[in-house]
């Protein structure tokens, strides 16, 4: 397997193992323990591997059906692009929701990853979750009213 393959493959662990399968330990193997997260979800922006598990862990805990998936991995030097999609069921507590709603989420994102020695230093995350506010019934935009 060459090197891009390999990055892929690593990738692809986020999806079948930490996110699927709740085996945030996966966290420690394939990131370094300095590795930094971007994401909307953390405080000020930005977080460490542990914070990345947390916010993992309550999503999980959020949705525990959840699915996620890569529908493309693009390979570019140290960097893996994944394009992404996860659905689930809102059956557990989120920070601005106390009561679950029931309701069936899916959401897509891009994630970019930056990798040293075959481990994850950095990582870019953008997702839609004004989509998936609206899909739990939180935020309602105009128009809004016109679709199911």
């Amino acid at each position: 397997m060459d090197n891009a393959e390999q990055d892929k493959a690593l990738v692809s662990r986020i999806a079948t193992e930490i996110w699927n399968q709740g085996k945030l330990f996966v966290c420690d193997e394939i990131m370094t323990a300095d590795a930094k997260y971007y994401g909307p979800h953390m405080p000020k922006g930005i977080g460490s591997r542990e914070d990345w598990k947390k916010a993992i862990a309550m999503y999980r805990k959020a949705f525990p059906d959840s699915n996620v998936s890569y529908q493309e991995l693009i390979v570019a030097d140290n960097t893996v692009i994944g394009r992404w999609s996860a659905t689930g069921t809102h059956t557990g507590q989120l920070p601005a929701i106390e009561i679950p709603t029931g309701k069936k989420i899916a959401i897509s994102g891009i994630t970019i990853y930056r990798l040293t020695k075959g481990k994850i230093v950095e990582a870019w995350e953008q997702l839609d979750l004004l989509g998936m506010w609206r899909q739990l019934g939180i935020v309602n935009l105009p128009g809004d009213k016109y679709y199911p």
